[in-house]
């Protein structure tokens, strides 16, 4: 029996028009030179140039005073440097200093891809059969760097997708650093960075157990004084930019779920945000948090992280630990098993691993699920999202790498209560880049972040060779039978094998 998969008329592209207006800052030389130049002119010159830019600018973002004003602010220690008074300057004066520290960035204009799907918090006002759902994918522009943005869509009763029109400005969140480190979490996971050793030794003894980030920086800064060496003053930044990558950022509540952008913040995030596989998790309570496993990249370093949120409002971001918290592909299942929170890896860059534990942010012990078998496969097998659960077992939906590296989709079934057991796995792909989705960004590619089932349906979004994305659809009964319909020849295989 062929697994019919039904490709749907649906293409999300990327949109160059969708901009965030973002600090633009060439060093404290030049900066400092154009501030002086910015000050020396009159008041009216001031604002001949910036109620024009005003008039403009405030047709492409939501609030541009407000970010006019951030990042002139930002500029407050090289003001004093200048010996000028940064309270003293008129409001068009700051507005104006603030524009010529701002540029816009195109967040989607190279790429739109790899999304997930997940059930929207809001399911009123619905008839029987719809579901409304959103979608994270991973936006590329300028410089390949990654993000994270969101689109909502309408499932309707026959299965047929609407993807919601984005609104017409892009907002990046306020950053609030509030986090309590622990200690010996935090210098474990600096000691796999290969920052400097006797650096993280200094500090690690002058930390209490547990701390915040202002005390961090505080030391910190204490010990650069000290140092005459900026290669050593270097390597502090470092352990103070892997604190940075604890953070919460918080949406404005008048922003729909399309104008919000996760954009890369900290510095070991400043190459990209890849990949987030977002997941419904049920907790022991029966409440629901969403999170997302995510990698982030510094253009050397890869360091796997967790988002959660409750509301797509709020956002909470940290970094995972442990063994099996190494390079890509990490995706949390959606609820605990036997009393356990269960993650799939791809550790080793090749083979699926599954691990076990009693924190969400701490995984050691890596446990070897899944290795190439198929010719499709043979370069690497991994995950493509949550497991999915059935009655039949978890349905994971996994990405194969073949000759000329194409990436096609293929799928497992695994034990409910004891997930390393592998019930099933399909013989075939149910998804091979064909020829109107192999060109693109990165030519035959097509890759998912997560999928959903809906009226016995299972939907697959899909990136399309790294550029667009797309949609599946298989009927849920004829996959079951499929994966057993395999299974039976793969037992006949293994016998043959043995006589």
């Amino acid at each position: 029996m062929k697994l019919s998969v039904e490709r749907k008329p649906v293409r999300v592209n990327p949109d160059p028009k969708r901009v965030i207006a973002r600090f633009f800052f060439n060093g404290n030389d030049r900066a400092k030179e154009v501030l002086e130049r910015v000050i020396s002119i009159s008041e009216e010159e001031a604002f001949s140039i910036i109620s024009p830019l005003l008039q403009e600018y405030s047709k492409r973002h939501r609030n541009i005073t407000r970010v006019l004003n951030r990042h002139c602010s930002k500029l407050k220690p090289l003001l004093a440097e200048l010996n000028i008074d940064y309270d003293t300057l008129t409001v068009y004066r700051k507005l104006l200093i603030g524009s010529y520290f701002t540029h816009e960035y195109s967040i989607e204009s190279a790429a739109f891809f790899n999304p997930s799907i997940i059930q929207d918090p809001d399911q009123t006002e619905l008839s029987e059969g719809e579901r409304r759902v959103i979608m994270s994918f991973r936006a590329v522009g300028e410089g390949h760097i990654s993000s994270i943005t969101f689109r909502r869509a309408l499932i309707d009763k026959n299965n047929e997708i609407t993807v919601l029109p984005a609104g017409n400005y892009i907002d990046e969140a306020e950053i609030v650093r509030n986090a309590v480190y622990n200690k010996k979490l935090f210098f474990d996971k600096a000691a796999i960075t290969q920052i400097n050793i006797d650096v993280l030794n200094e500090l690690e003894a002058k930390l209490d157990h547990h701390f915040e980030y202002s005390n961090l920086r505080r030391i910190i800064i204490d010990s650069q004084k000290l140092q005459e060496s900026d290669m050593k003053k270097l390597e502090y930044d470092k352990v103070l930019w892997l604190a940075d990558s604890y953070y919460e950022i918080v949406f404005s509540l008048d922003t729909d779920i399309s104008d919000r952008v996760i954009f890369p913040i900290s510095e070991y995030e400043r190459k990209g945000i890849e990949d987030a596989r977002f997941v419904e998790f049920i907790t022991d309570d029966g409440s629901c948090i969403y999170y997302a496993t995510y990698t982030a990249y510094d253009g050397a370093l890869i360091m796997p992280k967790l988002l959660q949120t409750t509301d797509f409002y709020n956002f909470k971001i940290m970094p995972l630990y442990g063994a099996g918290a190494q390079n890509k592909n990490l995706a949390l299942f959606p609820r605990k098993v036997n009393g356990k929170y269960v993650m799939i890896s791809r550790i080793d860059g090749c083979n699926n691993y599954i691990m076990y534990s009693d924190k969400i942010n701490i995984w050691e012990k890596p446990i070897l699920l899944q290795k190439p078998k198929f010719s499709w496969e043979f370069v690497q097998i991994g995950n493509c999202g949550s497991p999915i659960e059935t009655e039949h077992g978890w349905i994971v939906i996994t990405h194969g790498v073949g000759p000329m590296r194409r990436y096609v989709l293929g799928a497992s079934l695994l034990k409910l209560e004891d997930p390393e057991v592998e019930i099933g796995r399909l013989r075939e792909p149910i998804l091979i880049p064909n020829s109107d989705e192999r060109e693109g960004y990165v030519p035959n590619v097509i890759y998912s972040c997560g999928s959903i089932i809906n009226n016995n349906k299972l939907i697959i979004p899909y990136g399309l060779s790294d550029y667009s994305t797309s949609f599946a659809e298989i009927d849920l009964d004829e996959l079951i039978a499929k994966f057993k319909e395999d299974a039976i020849v793969t037992k006949k295989e293994k016998k043959q094998v043995a006589v």
